[in-house]
């Protein structure tokens, strides 16, 4: 007999899915938040909910996994390569979330496997610099010349001419950047994989409001997330921060999914809508019930599990048709 799955707490939609309501809860019994603790901590806060919560027996297997090293704004970084079988296939450079604070290889290791298997493709996972360390615009400058290698090394990689970037949150903003940087530059670039994206730093949409507290991710925590990034960059609208605010026309096609209980949702769904009206190729989706961090949570909840293959669907589309393209 299994425990009924936990109401949503006072305060939380009663549409949210209940077994993230019970996760919500289970997190709640922890005390103290990000925001309130230390950068180091708060990593380390991270690393126990992804990573010592994973039951290693459910990690999708790949033929094979390599610790690489590449190249990073001030030397080198360490990287990790996920071949999900031999052939010719496309690369994708994955950035992991957490706020550019929090966040590594190992805490979005399931989610680079899941898109390596799902997508059919061989993903590079950078572990990329963290603030308040290394502040903007350091892993913005990781991000620009580890997906500059991967472009110049596809033959060693996927093997295929497509290159593609991907990220969640924090990765989904610096893959937004790179993809703006990348057609600026005249870099091909197949597609971008935005998985609730930020966009705009200075946003005022309603899912900042309607979601600022109760879903994970929260107003203090975003903000505290933002200073450190930030640093004493005095310019939040820059378009490298808030990727909203620049060129959109030429980009590579794009799929962005966002979470209905997520403080960012408004701003990914306003960048796809940005996109389209600006002549990129766009497949959007938002999931009802879920919430920020959903992309790691389809061992907690069936609902995020099939959120997940529905966006690895969206994108190996994508990345099909870019392959076969003349």
């Amino acid at each position: 007999m299994t425990d009924a799955p936990a109401a949503p707490a006072p305060g939380r939609d009663p549409g949210l899915d209940p077994q993230l309501a019970g996760l919500l809860a289970m997190m709640d019994s922890a005390g103290a938040k990000m925001h309130e603790v230390s950068p180091d901590q708060a990593r380390g806060m991270f690393r126990t909910l992804t990573v010592d919560l994973r039951d290693p027996a459910a990690v999708p297997a790949v033929e094979s996994v390599e610790e690489i090293r590449v190249p990073g704004g001030e030397g080198e970084l360490d990287a990790r390569l996920y071949r999900p079988h031999a052939g010719d296939l496309p690369t994708v450079v994955f950035f992991h979330g957490g706020g550019w604070v929090v966040g590594d290889l190992d805490t979005h290791d399931l989610t680079c496997r899941t898109l390596a298997t799902l997508c059919d493709a061989v993903v590079v996972s950078v572990d990329y610099r963290l603030a308040p360390e290394h502040p903007f615009p350091a892993p913005l400058d990781d991000a620009l010349a580890a997906a500059h290698w991967a472009a110049e090394h596809l033959a060693d990689l996927g093997g295929n001419d497509v290159l593609a970037v991907a990220g969640d949150s924090a990765g989904g903003n610096l893959s937004a950047v790179v993809a703006q940087t990348f057609r600026d530059e005249g870099v091909a670039l197949g597609a971008q994989l935005l998985i609730y994206p930020g966009t705009d730093m200075l946003s005022e949409l309603p899912s900042r409001t309607e979601n600022a507290e109760g879903y994970f991710l929260d107003t203090p925590t975003m903000t505290w997330f933002a200073q450190h990034y930030l640093g004493d960059f005095p310019d939040p609208a820059d378009p490298r921060l808030s990727p909203l605010r620049g060129e959109l026309a030429g980009l590579a096609p794009a799929v962005v999914v966002v979470a209905q209980f997520d403080p960012l949702r408004d701003e990914g769904t306003a960048y796809a809508e940005a996109l389209a009206a600006a002549g990129v190729p766009v497949l959007v989706e938002e999931f009802a019930g879920l919430i920020h961090g959903f992309v790691d949570m389809g061992r907690h909840s069936p609902a995020a599990q099939t959120a997940v293959e529905r966006t690895c669907e969206m994108f190996r589309s994508v990345l099909h048709r870019a392959r076969t393209a003349p």
